[in-house]
Formats: structure tokens, C-alpha cells, sequence
């Protein structure tokens, strides 16, 4: 009986073996042979549908932390705005954290300005509705459209 190699009983291929990597299966051996693949020029046996698919999600990612960096600076600021007497300083301190990872993510992407104004209409449904559940107050006593440009939302000082 020929020895068996720890990797043949996991299901990993050991490194340089022959044959390629399943994208289903175990994406980081897919990502690490198609890197190789490019790097080769090797054209013709690139998995192109997947290595699209991949790419186009890098930017998704990218669109999504701006998103996130806005909805929580949304939240904040309409909880600042509807309860003036629960204000906190870590609101304040999360809306200036946040604003830097915002400028961040737009600095290295600047392809996403042309996304900002769908971007703050996107998640400003969710600051309505997570900032509704955080007060107890209702959530029709937060504007229906976000009351706030974007200037506003990335420069509006809050203090007590």
C-alpha cells in the first residue's frame, strides 16, 4: 500500500501537483493557481468567468465599507438630532472615526464619487430603521429622504 500524503485526506492537491484547483471547491487554491496563470500570460487556461466574477466583487467590497462608514455616521447623526438629551461623546467620536475610514476608502477609490449620492440614499433606509430600533422612537419620526447633503454627513460637527 503506496503512503498516503496528509493533504490527499483533507482534499488539498500537494503544492505543484498537476491539474487545477476547483473555484467551487477551495477558492484559495483556485485564486493562488489563476494568479500564476496571469502572471505566465497562460490566457488560455484562465477560469476568465470566475476571475471576472472576483474582480467585479473587489469593487462591491470596496462600495460596501464606504456604505457601511456612511449608514453608521447616518445613524449617529440622526440619533444626535432626535435625542439631544442622551447625546454621547462616542457618537461624536464613531462620526470623526468614521468620516476618516470614509475619506480612506474614497481616497483609494475614487472611481466610487460618482456612486456617493446612490450610495447615501442606500443606506440611509437602514440609519432610519436601525436608529428607530436604537431610540424606541418611531420610526416615522425620522425623515422619510435623508434630511442631510453630503457635505453635511461628512463634515457637520456634532458637539454637545
Amino acid at each position: 500500500m503506496a503512503s498516503r500524503n496528509r493533504t490527499d485526506d483533507i482534499g488539498i492537491a500537494p503544492a505543484g501537483a498537476p491539474g487545477r484547483a476547483s473555484y467551487d471547491r477551495d477558492i484559495y487554491a483556485w485564486s493562488q493557481e489563476q494568479a500564476r496563470l496571469v502572471r505566465e500570460g497562460n490566457w488560455a487556461q484562465i477560469d476568465r468567468e470566475n476571475v471576472a466574477e472576483e474582480i467585479e466583487s473587489l469593487g462591491r467590497k470596496e462600495f460596501d465599507k464606504l456604505e457601511s462608514a456612511l449608514r453608521v455616521i447616518l445613524l449617529h447623526m440622526l440619533k444626535w438630532d432626535h435625542q439631544p438629551e442622551r447625546r454621547m461623546r462616542s457618537w461624536e467620536l464613531s462620526i470623526t472615526e468614521l468620516r476618516v475610514e470614509f475619506e480612506q476608502v474614497l481616497g483609494d477609490n475614487p472611481g466610487l464619487k460618482s456612486r456617493l449620492d446612490e450610495a447615501l440614499a442606500r443606506v440611509y433606509r437602514r440609519a432610519r430603521i436601525q436608529a428607530a430600533n436604537e431610540t424606541g422612537l418611531a420610526e416615522q419620526l425620522f425623515p422619510e429622504a435623508c434630511p442631510y447633503p453630503l457635505a453635511d454627513v461628512l463634515s457637520r460637527v456634532c458637539t454637545k
